[in-house]
């Protein structure tokens, strides 16, 4: 839309040169000595710089596209995690919202996805991802995508901060995924987080509720329903789009006694198509819950 708004600029202003221009040249045979070429030439330097600005802006938004569009087929065909870093991290300079949380995607998924990244590399990419989406939001509070990173590797980054900085960054995050859910209902990653939010409070050991307490007076709080409901939200939203959301919803449903259904869930779960090492722990844990609920009826 930018674009398009660029290039509609661009063709106004050089209709406006061009028939300024040649009504001075006219006026030039009209009026010789009154109106010489240089009013023509001053004409079109007025002109030019914004010319040049609107060439200038067209090229970038149009460079842009060309990043996003590698990135997505990259990413769309499961190509490798370091070549989709790598390609986007060369654009890290960016002020494109876009580009920035793509980055901040590529960069999560090497650390989190990827097979045997050191664990000093990992933790210095969960931060850069944070970073990057960061970024993005302050680049466009209105893209969605950028809210949803920004509490995603929020999220991550409590990982490495501990319990309190995890359960103080709660509220936050809680409120970046329902703003990414207002931006675009139809996201089943948001959704997915929204139920992982619910069922990480639902689940939440005594000991950290305390925290909790110590930290809000009022602390979040959840249950297995509502995790379940937004799991299944992302669901109808996309079918079978990931591996742990099927997981979480046998989880949900085994919490809340719901043997049928939970073991629907896991055994999905395991014929899941294994493509990263996040497929192959939900698929582990998939089978060991199943073969729990079995063992007891």
């Amino acid at each position: 839309m930018l674009r398009r708004y660029f290039i509609t600029m661009l063709q106004k202003h050089r209709h406006q040169i061009t028939n300024q221009s040649r009504r001075c040249l006219r006026l030039t045979k009209l009026l010789p000595g009154v109106v010489t070429i240089a009013t023509a030439s001053a004409v079109v330097k007025k002109w030019s710089p914004k010319i040049f600005r609107f060439v200038a802006l067209a090229k970038e938004l149009e460079n842009d596209d060309v990043i996003i569009k590698g990135s997505d087929k990259m990413y769309n065909t499961g190509g490798d995690l370091r070549q989709l870093y790598d390609y986007l991290k060369r654009h890290e300079s960016s002020n494109n919202a876009d580009i920035l949380w793509r980055l901040a995607r590529a960069a999560r998924d090497l650390a989190l996805k990827s097979v045997g990244i050191k664990s000093d590399e990992r933790k210095g990419l969960v931060y850069e991802a944070f970073e990057c989406s960061k970024r993005a939001l302050e680049a466009d509070e209105n893209n969605f995508a950028a809210h949803k990173w920004y509490a995603i590797t929020m999220g991550d980054v409590g990982d490495y901060e501990g319990v309190k900085v995890k359960i103080s960054n709660a509220y936050v995050i809680r409120d970046h995924l329902q703003r990414a859910t207002e931006l675009n209902p139809n996201d089943a990653t948001t959704l997915h987080c929204l139920g992982m939010w619910c069922f990480a409070f639902a689940d939440m050991p005594r000991w950290q509720h305390m925290i909790a307490g110590m930290i809000f007076g009022t602390p979040p709080t959840s249950n297995y329903d509502e995790a379940a409901e937004y799991f299944m939200q992302a669901e109808r939203v996309d079918s079978n789009f990931y591996s742990v959301n099927l997981l979480m919803l046998g989880k949900c449903y085994k919490k809340m006694k719901d043997v049928k259904r939970a073991m629907l869930f896991l055994d999905r779960t395991m014929h899941y198509p294994v493509v990263n090492s996040e497929d192959q722990k939900a698929k582990s844990e998939a089978e060991l819950l199943l073969k729990e609920l079995l063992g007891k009826k």
